[in-house]
């Protein structure tokens, strides 16, 4: 077996998105709470994480996801309301949700899973819920009281749209800084 890469299936946002989770981690930050939040650059909505894979099988990986791309066209998903696994009230992972129909969001999410599955790759245990990691929790502390509330009053906070018409396959490669996210392959949607 060669050498492996972390990696994972992801669609990439509008600025304007981008610019309003940044707002939205600004605001939170104020929390106090011991969050490492995402940098700005870092921020997209994933589809499926895909854990260690060799170089070699990136080519399979980046086929199927062309497959599963076919089946769907391009489509708006809006963005919005702030809260958090498993909840705002314990949160763990800080995101931002999408808002009104996310069907073909869904759809996507199920043709890139049924392809992946027959790469080897497991389908999530959990029901897949559309949404960009803002930040993850550290440690525990009373100021998590603080940013639940803050979740909770931002739960109907918009983020506008973002036009899906790709998926990008993404090498993660943590650092001390972060982790440095790569492309590694991309399939255009309802490309048939």
């Amino acid at each position: 077996m060669g050498q492996t890469i972390r990696t994972f299936v992801a669609i990439e946002i509008d600025d304007a998105v981008r610019s309003a989770a940044v707002e939205l981690i600004d605001q939170l930050r104020t929390s106090g709470a011991d969050v490492k939040w995402v940098e700005a650059d870092n921020l997209h909505l994933t589809v499926q994480f895909l854990g260690e894979v060799t170089l070699t099988d990136t080519a399979n990986i980046c086929q199927s996801l062309s497959r599963a791309a076919a089946e769907v066209e391009p489509f708006e998903l809006a963005m919005g309301g702030a809260g958090a696994f498993p909840t705002a009230a314990r949160p763990k992972t800080v995101w931002l949700g999408s808002r009104g129909d996310d069907r073909p969001m869904l759809e996507l999410h199920k043709q890139v899973e049924k392809r992946l599955q027959k790469l080897g790759f497991r389908p999530e245990a959990r029901r897949y819920q559309p949404h960009l990691t803002l930040g993850r929790v550290k440690k525990a502390g009373p100021e998590l009281k603080t940013l639940g509330e803050m979740l909770a009053q931002r739960a109907e906070y918009p983020a506008g749209t973002t036009w899906v018409e790709e998926l990008v396959l993404f090498s993660s490669q943590l650092t001390s800084d972060g982790p440095i996210y790569e492309p590694l392959g991309r399939a255009k949607l309802g490309n048939r």
